[in-house]
């Protein structure tokens, strides 16, 4: 039996996980408990998830420092990385507006504000915000890890890495390694034969993914169930519907412009989709994005510089579309009307913002943002908390799955995609069965 399904198909086994965890999530409810007081599936559930969740985290920031500093080390290869790195950013940004424009479109097409049955009495302040000076404070590294503590309501300290720092550290590491040449030869022969461990404890987690499918899916069904859509059915329609746009027309478009098999593609990213879409990290789910980018037949050595950093300010789900719609839902809801200034404030915001945000987590913070410089009252954020979890599956879905497509198109405008592996798609599933 275990022989069958190492055979099955990577992508099949996730799909299994997914109903599994639909099924016993639904189960999960049906059996009561509370968020105090949980019964014993909904905490079999959530300690499935979250310790797959945790085994991925783990291994982020030595595969993002060694990952960055090697491949910048083997850019001294390739003649126009500087090139590389600008065409990558322009086509963050590119992707970026069409995100938003298709969120501010569907917005005021539909304005799920005054449509919704909310309560007023839901809307109460974030308990985090965030400003153009997250940027500044972020991506400067407090320390040499990239490690920040913070405090629980509880009194405990918990440690996590800001992901932007470590890219920033990495960085400069890698110039340092070109600029010192012969001499550094020793540190890059670690870093390569460090990475290459790395990796390989990586493949170990990721084998778990439907596993960890199970408990991850699972949970938000028991925890969230889908009795917090009515009220706010029209936004989630409209969140949900812009994320098909972008996912389903857009990046197909795109992939077509450039000469690229949309199946080929589809194909390839789809192990990091799903498992963006069930865990909700596009930092968790960095190795796989990062995995599926090359397998498609872009160069290890620019994958490598480019998905990390599009993991930190690529997210056409949690900072284009969803803040566009959210910010005119606040708007509408609160009776405000929005000027012509206003929307361009959006894009720019949606367009720029992400990388202000970079080093914080969730959508809230990029959403706080939105608000604050539109002027709109931050206590709508209080509105759409409950749901939250439900739109963030798609919107890190979509976000992981623009990821591996940025470098993907930026690999063949410059001539660098094996256009042989593109179109082979059977790369991750050899790979995970392996």
């Amino acid at each position: 039996m275990l022989t069958r399904l190492r055979r099955t198909p990577f992508g099949v086994q996730v799909l299994i996980g997914l109903v599994l965890g639909i099924a016993l999530g639904a189960l999960a409810r049906s059996m009561g408990g509370t968020d105090e007081d949980p019964n014993w599936l909904t905490t079999t559930l959530t300690t499935i998830g979250s310790t797959f969740v945790t085994m991925l985290r783990v291994l982020v920031p030595p595969l993002v420092v060694l990952a960055v500093l090697t491949s910048i080390a083997n850019l001294r290869q390739v003649t126009n990385a500087a090139r590389l790195a600008w065409q990558t950013l322009l086509w963050f940004a590119i992707t970026a507006l069409i995100a938003v424009g298709i969120g501010i479109a569907i917005g005021v097409l539909t304005d799920p504000g005054e449509r919704s049955s909310v309560a007023a009495s839901a809307a109460k302040d974030p308990s985090s915000t965030g400003s153009w000076l997250d940027f500044l404070q972020g991506i400067v590294p407090g320390n040499t890890f990239g490690l920040e503590a913070s405090a629980a309501k509880d009194g405990s300290i918990s440690l996590n890495f800001n992901v932007l720092q470590l890219l920033v550290i990495a960085v400069v590491l890698g110039v340092a390694v070109l600029k010192v040449g012969e001499k550094a030869e020793p540190v890059l022969a670690f870093a390569r034969s460090a990475l290459a461990v790395v990796q390989t404890v990586l493949w170990w987690v990721i084998r778990l993914a439907p596993i960890g499918t199970v408990g991850l899916l699972g949970k938000a069904v028991a925890t969230y169930g889908w009795d917090a859509l009515s009220p706010l059915g029209v936004f989630v329609v409209d969140v949900y519907a812009g994320l098909a746009l972008v996912v389903l027309v857009v990046y197909p478009l795109l992939l077509k412009a450039h000469g690229l098999s949309v199946r080929s593609f589809a194909a390839g990213v789809w192990p990091a989709t799903q498992l963006g879409f069930v865990s909700r990290s596009s930092i968790g789910t960095l190795p796989v994005t990062q995995r599926v980018t090359e397998d498609l037949g872009v160069p290890q050595s620019y994958a490598s510089f480019a998905v990390p950093l599009g993991a930190t300010t690529k997210m056409d789900g949690c900072a284009a579309i969803y803040p566009a719609l959210a910010a005119i839902f606040v708007a509408g809801f609160f009776g405000v009307d929005l000027s012509i200034t206003d929307y361009l404030l959006i894009a720019f915001v949606s367009v720029v913002g992400s990388a202000a945000t970079a080093g914080l987590t969730g959508a809230t913070v990029m959403l706080t943002l939105t608000l604050s410089t539109l002027g709109l009252p931050l206590a709508g954020v209080g509105l759409l908390l409950a749901i939250d979890p439900i739109l963030d599956m798609g919107r890190t879905a979509v976000n992981v799955t623009g990821q591996a497509l940025v470098p993907t198109i930026v690999a063949k405008r410059e001539g660098l995609l094996d256009l042989a592996r593109f179109r082979d798609r059977r790369g991750v599933r050899e790979t995970v069965s392996a």
